[in-house]
């Protein structure tokens, strides 16, 4: 099995008609969540998107229920999927004084829960402990030229309208107005695959090899399930529509970072495969790349990292 180090993807997704993101309400409008960026010609455009924040909520969702079915450890406040991932008082094994060592916090952190060893936590009680993420994404971002929202209007339906008391809560007939967005999305993540279970204060892991592999395979299984369902906002009514999904997976089996680039640039691909070659001049050909042009061939390609890889260690001798 070939063990991995890091894994990157960069793609372009097609999402019909969605609002999985939005910056909020002003009066009866659902303000859809839009950013400026920079063109690959440097011209700022403004096009709609998704934070990173909420690509990281939903795939922290999917690897929640899958540490559930496996039955990986989670912390108390993991367990009923609280925002906080964990406290202090979920560190049972640890007295709270030597809580504030930050190497044996972070000790404790990794073993206690596997959701906060792979999406990070902070504990601002044991001196502003942070466990730094594995999983990394980047906004979801409209492609400039291929990126639209609407506004339709919706009326909730009140049977009797005319006989309902007007100072009654949640009654009456309501008149809003809500996106909804189509496009090509650039989308990048980054996986630190050999800092799984890994402490970063002693520079050894706190778990062992068979508990890194289960998280490890956890990890990617919800990266895929990520990229099939998007879980988000407005999904109710307003279940996306995924077309396509196209891009590269680049991972590595040394200390060499897998590359991405994003997808904003139309020769993202070609670009992904020509520093993949010339750092590969310089990491002894520990470097992968592989192309896919559909969602079930990103499928495909990914369950086979999922069966026939492992994770490496960072202290082992390349």
């Amino acid at each position: 099995m070939n063990r991995i180090s890091s894994i990157s993807i960069s793609g372009r997704i097609t999402l019909n008609m969605h609002s999985l993101n939005n910056e909020g309400n002003e009066g009866n409008q659902v303000l859809t969540r839009q950013v400026t960026i920079v063109d690959e010609n440097g011209k700022p455009v403004t096009v709609t998107a998704v934070s990173g924040d909420m690509l990281k909520h939903i795939f922290s969702e999917h690897f929640w229920k899958i540490a559930n079915e496996q039955g990986l450890n989670l912390s108390d406040t993991s367990k009923v999927f609280n925002a906080n991932r964990i406290v202090s008082k979920d560190l049972k094994n640890t007295k709270k004084d030597d809580l504030k060592k930050q190497d044996l916090a972070m000790d404790e952190v990794i073993k206690t829960c596997a959701l906060s060893d792979i999406s990070g936590a902070m504990i601002t009680d044991i001196g502003n402990f942070a466990r730094k993420s594995v999983v990394e994404f980047g906004w979801l971002i409209g492609m400039p030229d291929s990126n639209e929202t609407e506004n339709y209007f919706h009326a909730k339906y009140v049977s009797n309208a005319s006989d309902t008391e007007k100072d009654s809560g949640n009654l009456g007939q309501n008149i809003f107005h809500r996106p909804a967005n189509s496009g090509q999305y650039a989308f990048v993540s980054n996986m630190e695959i050999s800092r799984l279970g890994y402490n970063d204060i002693t520079k050894e892991y706190s778990i062992n090899a068979d508990e890194r592999k289960k998280r490890y395979k956890a990890l990617l299984k919800s990266m895929l399930y990520t990229i099939v369902k998007p879980n988000g906002a407005m999904r109710n009514t307003q279940n996306p529509h995924i077309v396509n999904f196209e891009g590269a997976i680049s991972y590595s089996t040394s200390s060499c970072p897998a590359p991405t680039v994003s997808a904003i640039n139309k020769s993202y691909k070609e670009e992904i495969e020509k520093v993949t070659t010339e750092l590969n001049k310089i990491a002894s050909d520990s470097l992968k790349i592989e192309v896919f042009s559909s969602l079930s061939e990103f499928s495909n390609k990914f369950v086979a990292l999922i069966n026939d890889t492992e994770p490496n260690e960072l202290n082992v001798t390349e």
